[in-house]
């Protein structure tokens, strides 16, 4: 197989799912069902091919790995795809969240089955675009392309407020995406490439750095979401059904974060160097203020939704504190985020489909009707308050070691988030879970069905094996994250930035730099 080209099949796979279920007419029962394994197929091979690219990759190369590149506007834009040691785990963790999405919509979606499964692959090509590409174009429009089938998602499968959702959620994000596009105009304007790999070796001005941080923030901030312009999640989370929520809390969150990684540290060290201490201010207030908030939510959803703000909040001060255990910790907090959220999620939609409702008040007791549920909620709210033998553990634990050795402050701060995330976390499962059931819509509540075990145990199962064993995770980063950090610490040592203390100066000085 090294003559195939095994990323791009991994790519755009899911569009042959795409093209197979847009040949199929008809409404019949058995035509959904077909519609339903066709994609669950489709997805499952796209698993096993990212399992492959696990397999077959070298941890002791420190370069992109799996590289294709075809030109496609001119010699200075490509399609350029490739992967390293920080980009693998987020593709091996989308390609493992889509068929559990699928499963989990095989019972809940009534109408307009086959387009909805649609979008669920188009966004699979996207999303795995984003973490593959190395080329800016490319990587803003799958980055930018994701939008669409969440928008779809979101406004046409969502509850009652869905249009207000969807729409605030298009706005933000495509606010500071517009940004981000004049960045990327300005950096093939001033280096003559859009090329990632280049880039990375390529020394941009450092006042020029500034502008482009800047520009790049205002898009992974949103897409974070990093306080104060998280706002949009709750509402997108509450309106979307469970797998779009799945899909957007396990995935798409994470687009901000790599990119933080990918761009801010690796294209403009100078700047980020500047802004540090602004990141950690914000991503301290989101981890404090959210939990707050999370604690005074009456509905589940919302309750899980503001806790991810927070929960990104520590992965933001981890990539920020620019040393191998914070950058390290970032990582697995945004793959074990994408899996327990993923679940908390999914243990909201369980409860719904048989009660209609996410308010904390009309449950109690259902440990008494439904104790596998109750075993399997209790795994995901420990690891969402990190415990010891969880994935959520292994990720907070080296970003505190990585705040502690920028700042004792800043670690301290940072804790105050776990023991609020414990607070809204065991308050929630004691509420629902414990107490008397004598609520009479409960007393007929049926525990987890076959089809529910088999989504849960592979997150159960990942949850559990991370927290225990998170090496082969630690392994394969190590070297691409060593590699970041030696270019970063030449280009800060290297440059320093002169950034005026009257911003009006440098408003004039980047009119002048580009007439």
């Amino acid at each position: 197989m090294t003559d195939i080209p095994i990323l791009s099949l991994l790519i755009f796979l899911p569009l042959l799912g795409v093209l197979i279920l847009l040949l199929i007419n008809g409404l019949s029962d058995l035509k959904i069902k077909i519609i339903k394994y066709i994609t669950l197929f489709t997805t499952l091979i796209c698993f096993f091919l990212s399992i492959y690219l696990l397999f077959h990759f070298d941890k002791n190369i420190a370069s992109f790995q799996f590289e294709e590149q075809y030109f496609w506007i001119s010699e200075s834009v490509s399609y350029h795809v490739g992967l390293d040691g920080i980009s693998l785990f987020f593709v091996i963790l989308t390609t493992s969240i889509l068929p559990i999405c699928i499963i989990a919509s095989f019972q809940n979606i009534k109408s307009q089955v086959k387009e909805y499964l649609i979008t669920f692959l188009l966004m699979e090509t996207l999303m795995i675009g984003v973490f593959s590409s190395l080329d800016l174009i490319t990587f803003y429009l799958f980055f930018e392309g994701g939008l669409i089938p969440m928008f779809l998602i979101i406004g046409i499968w969502g509850g009652e407020q869905r249009v207000y959702a969807t729409f605030k959620f298009f706005l933000y994000t495509l606010a500071g995406s517009v940004l981000m596009l004049l960045a990327v105009l300005a950096i093939y304007v001033e280096s003559g490439t859009t090329d990632i790999t280049t880039l990375l070796n390529y020394s941009l001005p450092a006042d020029l750095q500034f502008w482009l941080w800047l520009a790049f923030f205002a898009s992974f901030a949103v897409k974070t979401p990093m306080w104060p312009v998280h706002t949009w999640l709750p509402d997108a989370h509450v309106e979307a059904p469970t797998a779009g929520s799945v899909i957007l809390a396990a995935v798409l969150l994470k687009m901000g974060g790599y990119g933080f990684i990918r761009f801010s540290l690796g294209l403009f060290p100078v700047a980020s160097e500047f802004f540090m201490p602004l990141i950690f201010v914000l991503s301290v207030v989101a981890v404090i203020y959210t939990s707050l908030v999370a604690l005074m939510q009456t509905d589940m959803k919302k309750l899980i939704a503001y806790s991810s703000v927070a929960h990104m909040g520590f992965v933001t001060i981890g990539i920020f504190t620019v040393n191998m255990q914070g950058l390290q910790g970032s990582i697995i907090q945004m793959l074990s985020h994408g899996i327990v959220s993923a679940a908390l999620f999914l243990c909201v939609g369980v409860v719904y489909d048989r009660i209609h409702t996410r308010e904390i008040n009309k449950y109690g007791g259902l440990v008494h009707k439904m104790p596998r549920y109750s075993f399997v909620f209790m795994v995901f709210i420990m690891a969402s308050i990190g415990l010891p033998g969880t994935s959520g553990f292994v990720g907070e634990i080296l970003i505190l070691i990585g705040a502690f050795k920028v700042s004792s402050l800043l670690a301290v701060t940072t804790a105050i988030g776990i023991i609020l995330a414990a607070a809204y976390g065991l308050w929630l499962y004691k509420r629902v879970i414990f107490g008397n059931l004598d609520k009479p819509h409960l007393l007929k509540i049926d525990d987890l069905s076959k089809r529910e075990i088999v989504f849960f145990t592979p997150l159960v199962l990942s949850t559990i094996i991370i927290g225990v064993y998170p090496f082969p995770l630690l392994d394969i980063t190590s070297l691409s994250l060593e590699n970041l950090l030696i270019n970063y610490e030449n280009a800060v040592n290297g440059q320093k930035i002169s950034i005026s203390d009257n911003f009006f100066n440098q408003l004039t000085w980047f009119s002048e730099y580009y007439g």
